[in-house]
């Protein structure tokens, strides 16, 4: 998707090999325009796969799962990282590991949300080790609900993430990929390595 891709080279920032700041129009501060297009995107990549629900993660998954789920016409959830007191016993969750936060941190879904005649799709800002995507999978088998496949804003394929979720044998779309943050630069993944590889 060449609009995020400029969005990532004009605005975001490379703090480390591993890590990528783009928090001026992904996770903090949300570009409404390039949601619409990224959510729109998303849509067409998995209009034929039958979604009636749309996963995410608080909070940074919500933006491009809402505009998704406009286009799709389905219902969005996301699982909570903190229960609140409206939240009783009655949930879906599993263990998250994040290794930008290097912390572990419980997911939620109340039960209500998900239904084994759901067919889910899951909507994530980033895709580096697959550890979110991982403990979202979790909260949807243990609703008896079908996955559609995974929608990534932006996936870093230096990292394992891809690989543990296609050997699983789910459909994954990312709409940017990065090969690597080495010396400071955003280097994207081409098509020409994929078919080389």
């Amino acid at each position: 998707m060449k609009t995020l891709k400029d969005e990532i080279l004009q605005r975001g920032a490379v703090l480390s090999d591993g890590v990528l700041k783009v928090d001026s129009f992904l996770n903090h501060a949300i570009d409404p325009n390039l949601m619409t297009k990224i959510g729109e995107t998303f849509a067409e990549r998995f209009q034929e796969e039958g979604v009636t629900k749309i996963l995410t993660i608080e909070s940074s998954g919500i933006a491009p799962a809402l505009t998704t789920s406009l286009q799709l016409q389905s219902e969005l959830v996301f699982a909570r990282k903190r229960k609140s007191l409206t939240m009783r016993d009655d949930l879906y969750s599993a263990e998250v590991y994040s290794f930008t936060k290097q912390q572990a941190s419980e997911i939620s879904v109340s039960k209500e949300f998900l239904q084994p005649t759901d067919r889910v799709l899951i909507i994530d800002d980033f895709l580096a080790n697959g550890q979110a995507a991982l403990g979202l999978i979790d909260i949807i088998k243990q609703s008896g609900a079908s996955i559609a496949g995974i929608g990534i804003v932006i996936e870093k394929t230096f990292q394992p993430g891809r690989e543990i979720l296609e050997q699983e044998g789910y459909k994954i779309e990312s709409l940017a990929r990065i090969a690597s943050l080495s010396d400071g630069k955003v280097t994207f993944y081409t098509e020409k390595e994929q078919t080389s590889q």
